[in-house]
């Protein structure tokens, strides 16, 4: 069955009536029989595949229902958020004081104000801290004053989306993240004396881990890296599969408050620092001078952190600055409206479009493969289509796709974000072929059977890559 070309608005926006036109077709054999085989009904998918090289739609299927599209909804956060801050654009962390400093000595108290940076990680804190340092501050004989008043976004539970909240992608939004408030435990087996080490960066005196592990026979795959916990202890047991080499996990444990305190304490002694008083949560005072400031990484490098490693927590800070023209405190109505506005802007046809969070670790949120699937077209014709479109992991290569297809002849061909909830199996980027041309890509599985629909997801990209050297007129026809 023959499609319409695609017609373009005069501000490079789809035409919205034009792709309703675009027939439904089956999806390619391979793709159909990895969904047989996995278990996966028809109703259960959608797909959307663009050949952005010939402005041509070459297959959709159930383009205009609604899925739960997992982490791909980043794909939205992280475009607008260059179109509508800039790629240039950074947030602020501030030192200030309330008191006399001299002769090394701070005679009040310390205030640090957070602005919503995602990238203060422990280096970037350290190298803070020395800068405060060398502006003389060594002693506080006042307390330590916590400011995360530029968010505006009420408490989060880390347990409440799926009961696991040792997790680093359930760590909320937090206007003075530091360091994604983990804790980076190395797992080294120590062969000659039979035992297994847990190492922890930074060594924090609120956490507590227990370590029962035994050197065993095993594949390298499965070790145990779920530990038990209870409260900031976190217990593990069971057999370490020896030879295996060196493994690390993240870990979330302690709150907020307890996480900035224990760090700043380590940091601020090692840098030969001391401190009279305690760290709590506080807000800046208007007489409070300020003593130094630390800017973070463009959000480009943020938004290539967000999109290759599916970054949660960044993508949330990355949504709620959406709003930072309307204002502090930013809040998440203040970041809807404004997405709102901007997709208007570019004249998308978005209804029924629902954003939760802004990174997709979500159960309402919903999104339709062709909505995506225009925002793909018009990113690729953007002047941010480099920043896009590196920060999407390379098949084979690296990020979330580096484990797969590494012997595929789509190797290294595409740049392609996932997505994986309980229940949900997403795909979404740009996949190119050997005659030089670019189609853009959507797969959504929403299904209790979406766990085994990873080889249908890989064939699709396959197809694109390898049926896409044929010519145009024999894509038209792609089924069973």
């Amino acid at each position: 069955m023959r499609k319409p070309l695609i017609c373009l608005l005069a501000g490079g926006s789809l035409l919205t009536a034009s792709l309703a036109l675009a027939a439904t077709t089956l999806p390619p054999a391979p793709v159909a029989n990895a969904l047989a085989r996995a278990g996966v009904p028809d109703a259960a998918f959608g797909i959307h595949v663009y050949n952005l090289s010939d402005d041509e739609l070459l297959l959709e299927v159930a383009g205009d229902t609604p899925f739960n599209p997992a982490s791909v909804m980043k794909l939205i956060t992280t475009f607008a958020a260059l179109d509508v801050l800039s790629p240039a654009y950074t947030w602020k962390t501030e030192a200030l004081i309330d008191g006399p400093l001299f002769d090394g000595r701070l005679t009040g108290n310390l205030y640090f104000r957070g602005h919503g940076d995602p990238s203060l990680t422990l280096e970037r804190f350290w190298l803070f801290l020395r800068e405060l340092r060398n502006r003389g501050v060594r002693d506080i004989s006042g307390n330590v004053y916590l400011d995360r008043s530029a968010f505006a976004i009420g408490a989060h539970d880390p347990a409440e989306f799926d009961g696991e909240p040792t997790r680093p992608y359930n760590v909320g939004a937090d206007a003075l993240l530091l360091n994604y408030k983990t804790v980076l435990l190395r797992f080294v087996p120590d062969e000659a004396n039979g035992r297994i080490d847990i190492l922890s960066d930074p060594l924090l005196p609120g956490i507590n881990i227990i370590n029962n592990l035994a050197l065993g026979k095993g594949h390298c795959d499965y070790w145990p890296r779920t530990p038990t916990q209870n409260g900031n202890t976190l217990a593990f047991t069971g057999v370490f599969p020896s030879g295996c080499g060196e493994k690390s996990r993240y870990y979330s444990l302690l709150e907020p408050d307890a996480y900035f305190s224990a760090v700043f304490r380590q940091l601020w002694a090692e840098l030969g620092g001391t401190l009279s008083g305690s760290v709590e949560a506080g807000t800046v005072p208007r007489d409070a001078r300020l003593i130094a400031s630390r800017e973070s990484a463009p959000l480009a490098e943020v938004v290539r952190e967000t999109n290759k490693f599916s970054n949660n927590v960044m993508a949330r800070h990355l949504f709620l600055s959406l709003g930072s023209e309307q204002g502090y405190p930013l809040t998440t109505n203040k970041a809807r409206s404004i997405l709102d506005a901007w997709l208007a802007s570019r004249r998308f046809d978005f209804s029924g479009l629902e954003v939760d969070n802004g990174s997709g670790l979500s159960r309402s949120s919903r999104l339709t493969p062709r909505q995506l699937g225009q925002v793909l077209i018009e990113a690729w014709r953007s002047p941010l289509m480099p920043e896009l479109v590196a920060s999407l992991p390379l098949v084979a290569v690296d990020g979330t796709m580096k484990k797969r297809l590494d012997e595929s002849p789509v190797a290294g061909r595409a740049h392609v974000k996932t997505g994986y909830l309980e229940g949900v199996r997403s795909i979404a980027g740009y996949v190119n072929n050997a005659r030089g041309q670019t189609l853009s890509v959507v797969f959504f599985v929403n299904h209790d059977r979406s766990r085994y629909a990873g080889p249908a997801l890989d064939a699709l990209l396959e197809w694109a890559h390898g049926a896409a050297n044929e010519p145009s007129t024999q894509l038209r026809n792609v089924g069973r």
